[in-house]
């Protein structure tokens, strides 16, 4: 298979993600996605997850609808969200809040490595790695 149509796909498996993601913080995961709320942001916990679910949906959806002139920035964005939201994971661990079955340090601890993979998936699937 071609790199551009591997690009291509994980890109747009990237962007399906947040797009589930996103949904999900708007419905049925909410109190979930609570537990990754540092207790330092200035705003209600389910108002960050309502607004960070938006930024999913809207980064996922331009994942997928990006066009090449576009996608290097979407791509660069999609990784700074994911470099944004790293305090909750890490808020997470640092506090011992369970969610989404990180019921013990060790997974908890384990999840904060996923976070680079999401980084890298976003900048290497919109060619800018």
């Amino acid at each position: 298979m071609e790199a551009n149509t591997v690009k291509k796909i994980a890109r747009m498996a990237l962007g399906a993600n947040l797009i589930f993601a996103g949904l999900s913080h708007l419905t049925f995961a909410r109190k979930e996605f609570q537990a990754q709320v540092p207790d330092w942001v200035p705003l209600p916990k389910d108002d960050t997850v309502i607004y960070s679910g938006i930024a999913e949906l809207a980064l996922g959806s331009s994942l997928v609808l990006t066009d090449a002139a576009h996608e290097k920035t979407v791509g660069k964005a999609a990784a700074g969200f994911f470099t944004a939201v790293f305090p909750g994971n890490l808020s997470q661990y640092i506090h011992h809040r369970t969610g989404f079955g990180l019921d013990t340090d060790r997974k908890r601890f384990l999840r904060l490595f996923f976070q680079p993979v999401l980084v890298y998936w976003a900048l290497k699937s919109t060619h800018n790695v």
